[in-house]
């Protein structure tokens, strides 16, 4: 198994790492730098209109990132994140373009790994799409991941963490809330905790 000091160097030379969430695993690399992304979408031969979301450690830093944010943000972090839900915000200027392809929201993600949050903490934010080829089933084993990578990545086996199970999708962009994938966390998981959601 590879060391997290070899991962953090990887991250750090714009390369892509394959690291565990508690779903399935995601190929992670630096949100932040055009070069890890474009080699992100090259590996997985996802489409350009294809957006990622901005994996993150901190609320703080989904506010840095997002804008227009639903008073009940911080009841809903607290409640489910880190954990298996992905939250779409409208995106501020800050979230490059290489990253949410020209639309005005993007996506955030809290893993809820020991060893994938400190890398996040640490080089972040961090992309991490599912680990796989365009339109295959979610990556839940280390070995066939990186077959299907030619061993070209460096990565962190855990597979006994996952759970299998992708993460729910949330868009609270507009004025009504929407799941756009139904994973984990049910709507009345929300909304036991967040009455005030508006679906």
């Amino acid at each position: 198994m590879t060391s997290i000091g070899k991962l953090s160097q990887a991250l750090e030379n714009r390369h892509a790492v394959v690291l565990p969430t508690e779903t399935v695993y995601g190929l992670f690399a630096k949100a932040l730098n055009e070069s890890s992304v474009d080699l992100v979408y090259n590996l997985k031969e996802r489409p350009r209109d294809k957006a990622m979301n901005l994996n993150v450690s901190s609320y703080d830093d989904i506010l840095n990132f997002s804008k227009n944010q639903p008073d009940y943000l911080k009841k809903l972090y607290k409640a489910f994140l880190p954990g298996p839900l992905t939250i779409i915000l409208q995106a501020n200027e800050k979230v490059p373009v290489w990253i949410n392809s020209g639309l005005d929201s993007v996506g955030f993600r809290l893993p809820n790994h020991p060893i994938t949050q400190e890398l996040i903490a640490k080089h972040g934010p961090l992309i991490g799409p599912s680990a796989n080829k365009s339109g295959q089933e979610s990556g839940k084993y280390f070995n066939t991941i990186m077959q299907s990578f030619d061993h070209e990545v460096l990565g962190y086996e855990d597979d006994d963490f996952l759970t299998g199970v992708d993460s729910t999708i949330l868009d609270l962009s507009k004025e009504k809330a929407v799941i756009l994938r139904q994973g984990a966390i049910s709507k009345e998981d929300l909304l036991s905790v967040v009455p005030e959601l508006n679906f």
